[in-house]
């Protein structure tokens, strides 16, 4: 009976497993250059392409149908976030302003960090 019972636990455990591990993510997020110098591309995809794009709670225009894309400068991206953020809030928003998909998008790593004048670096060989 508790053989049974635990490979019933561990088949369930595996089949959560599976398809947590297999859901598509909302959205990927990678820094390039544009006309503005540095910028974010956030691509994604929505079910209609009558759906609106909301990035930290600001409507963004967006390139393409389903498979959507928009860039937003890093200096725009700033004003949208806290200092040292990590990700941005991304969601889709159907024609009766109803949220149909919302999560977090990972930034690039040390992407809305400040920039530092160094006044001297100093590296030493051993």
């Amino acid at each position: 009976m508790m053989a049974s019972f635990t490979r019933l636990a561990l088949v369930a455990w595996l089949a959560v497993g599976a398809t947590t591990a297999s859901a598509k993510p909302l959205a990927t997020a990678r820094l390039v250059s544009c006309d503005a110098g540095d910028c974010l591309l956030i691509r994604g995809h929505r079910a209609s392409p009558a759906s609106r794009i909301r990035i930290n709670d600001r409507t963004v225009a967006t390139f393409g149908g389903r498979a959507w894309s928009v860039r937003v400068p890093v200096s725009t991206l700033r004003g949208w976030s806290a200092p040292f953020a990590r990700s941005i809030a991304v969601a889709v928003v159907g024609v009766a302003d109803r949220v149909e998909d919302s999560g977090a998008v990972r930034l690039p790593v040390g992407l809305l960090g400040h920039d530092v004048e160094l006044a001297l670096l100093v590296v030493r060989a051993r």
